[in-house]
Order: structure tokens, then C-alpha cells, then sequence
């Protein structure tokens, strides 16, 4: 995963963008295929790392990481350390992250309808 370089003309581009449209600006929070997924399993309650794990089990590691650090880092997502040994650590939405419910749930009907028109 490649970031954009800040000084570049399509950065500033998808940074204008995402100001002027909170469409984007959301979709940039939850966009691509493993957070929305994350987000999905993460509605009926807190999981641990390899739960989501078995949830996804085409997903790597590397991308799992990063993609639960990049919803944390939006408020989407919780992170709790407990401290037990060996280390137990769970993901929830937030507050925010559950918002976001409604939305998945019609995305899915959505899905569903295009799936059944067999664009």
C-alpha cells in the first residue's frame, strides 16, 4: 500500500475533493472492500484480531493491520489492550463506527438488487 506523495497535484486533488464533498470524505473512511467488511462483522459486537481473521480469511495479515490502525485513526473503530497474560486485545465500533449501520445494511440491500440484475 503506496502513499501519495503530499507535494504531488493528485494529492491536493483528492484533498480538495474530499473537502468539498463529504460523500467522498466518508467514503475515503470506510472505502475499500476489507473496512467496509471489517465494519460489517464488527455491528454485531467486539472481536478479537483473529476472529476478524477467520471472518476474512482472504485478507492478509499486513492489510488487516493496517486497515483496523486506519479506522482506529478515523474513530470508527476501538482498540482495547487488557492486561492479562497472554495479551487479549479487542475491536468495537465506536459511537461513530456505529452510525454507520444503517448505511451497511442498505448497501447490502443495494448489492443485493445489482447482484439479482446481473450487471
Amino acid at each position: 500500500m503506496t502513499k501519495i506523495k503530499e507535494s504531488s497535484t493528485n494529492f491536493t486533488n483528492k484533498q480538495i475533493l474530499a473537502n468539498d464533498c463529504p460523500e467522498v470524505f466518508a467514503a475515503n473512511i470506510i472505502g475499500g472492500q476489507w473496512s467496509l467488511a471489517i465494519c460489517c462483522y464488527l455491528i454485531n459486537g467486539s472481536l478479537r484480531y483473529n476472529e476478524i481473521r477467520k471472518c476474512l480469511p482472504n485478507i492478509t495479515e499486513r492489510m488487516l493491520t493496517l486497515q483496523l490502525r486506519k479506522l482506529e485513526e478515523s474513530g470508527v473503530v476501538k482498540r482495547t489492550v487488557y492486561a492479562e497474560v497472554p495479551l487479549r486485545v479487542t475491536y468495537e465500533l465506536t459511537a461513530i463506527g456505529y452510525e454507520l449501520s444503517p448505511i451497511i445494511r442498505e448497501l447490502g440491500k443495494w448489492g443485493e438488487k445489482l447482484k439479482g440484475l446481473s450487471i
